[in-house]
């Protein structure tokens, strides 16, 4: 999906009805910030907002998705173009959370080698050169790890326990919150509550449940 085309269309349709993103916010009971995103093309509408917001304009989810008025010939066609959007959203996340994975594992591995190499030829390795392997190994863990906690906290999203809204934490609050297996205690930016919330691959996951 097309977050640009999405968030222009939005915009006309906001203008075409009068309202302004004050207003628009109102009747969905968020942030005029919020509408504000999407219009500018950084962010996509919540699933449980895709049909109150629709409403609001007057559209179709599937015109709001395709980011166009859709004739009745092509409503069809438009549907299911925008499930397989969907699908291969999800795919395409799926690889980039193995690439993360690997991202990790190879950082780790490459650390505990250079350690092992310090640690059994620690009397034919001279000092100045421990030093710089060690820094080294230090280094690549570092990195590594930093990647891969970037990619693991901004491919898919998060789900909200209370709300079932879905977003992306910011990377201080995704650094502090305590996780387990596939769960991290977040701040819901939509509803301000904490909870254990699931990591998702796609927005279409949350339609699935």
């Amino acid at each position: 999906m097309d977050q640009i085309s999405i968030g222009k269309f939005i915009a006309k349709m906001r203008k075409e009805k009068s309202y302004t993103q004050r207003q628009l916010a109102d009747l969905l009971k968020i942030s005029d910030k919020t509408i504000s995103k999407w219009e500018t093309g950084n962010g996509l509408p919540e699933v449980s907002l895709m049909l109150p917001l629709c409403e609001a304009l007057g559209i179709s989810v599937n015109e709001l998705l395709t980011g166009e008025k859709v004739a009745d010939a092509d409503y069809k066609k438009k549907a299911e173009e925008n499930m397989m959007n969907l699908m291969r959203e999800r795919e395409e996340n799926k690889q980039k959370m193995v690439l993360v994975v690997a991202v990790g594992g190879i950082s780790t591995i490459s650390f505990v080698t250079l350690l092992l190499v310090v640690c059994v030829y620690t009397e034919v390795i001279a000092l100045p050169i421990k030093i710089v392997l060690i820094s080294i190994a230090c280094i690549i863990f570092a990195t590594g790890i930093y990647f891969a906690m970037q990619g693991e906290r901004t491919v898919g999203y998060y789900q909200c326990k209370h709300c079932d809204e879905t977003f992306v934490p910011g990377f201080l609050e995704y650094m502090a919150g305590a996780h387990m297996l596939t769960t991290r205690y977040l701040k819901c930016p939509h509803c301000g509550k904490k909870s254990w919330c699931k990591k998702i691959l796609s927005k279409s996951s949350v339609e699935k449940q």
